[in-house]
């Protein structure tokens, strides 16, 4: 039986061959994430279920801080390197969410669906691009992890090393 073959679910999870270098964009994401997380709790009214409210986002009491814990625990999840795959998986998500909710508007200059307009000197696609430069850094940023795993400087290259047979 192959390596691939006779790798458990778990392993297939943990399992990464990206170079150690990888930690940059785990700490990078991890430290953005877990900041707007923790200021979901810190400042509800502007960045927690008071924003989800302006937005539109439905049951805002509910999901700002169900977004919070997971962004905090996701991120966490990420900077230490364990299930990195995993974690990344809702952070997408999140990220996703956030960019049709707040920068499509911005895109078409009105509501878009259920989400408001936020005020803005300007609108359209420069005004879109420059809102959303981060949005769009950890949305990739996201999908890289995913692919590719937490990297050789991680929980899960420990965790992969020792589940792999041989």
């Amino acid at each position: 039986m192959s390596r691939r073959n006779g790798m458990k679910f778990g392993g297939k999870i943990t399992a990464t061959s990206a170079p150690p270098s990888v930690i940059l964009i785990r700490l990078t994401v991890g430290a953005v994430f877990l900041s707007e997380g923790i200021q979901k709790f810190l400042f509800p009214a502007d960045l927690g279920v008071g924003r989800f409210a302006r937005i539109g986002i439905p049951a805002p009491q509910i999901m700002a801080p169900f977004m919070g814990v997971i962004e905090i625990v996701g991120r966490i999840l990420i900077i230490l390197g364990l299930l990195t795959r995993l974690a990344a998986v809702p952070l997408i998500i999140d990220i996703s969410v956030a960019i049709v909710s707040t920068k499509v508007p911005i895109l078409l200059g009105h509501g878009f669906w259920r989400f408001s307009l936020s005020k803005l000197p300007t609108y359209g696609f420069w005004s879109m691009a420059h809102e959303a430069r981060v949005d769009y850094a950890m949305l990739l940023s996201s999908v890289f992890l995913l692919v590719v795993g937490a990297g050789a400087w991680s929980i899960d290259a420990r965790l992969s090393a020792r589940d792999s047979p041989g």
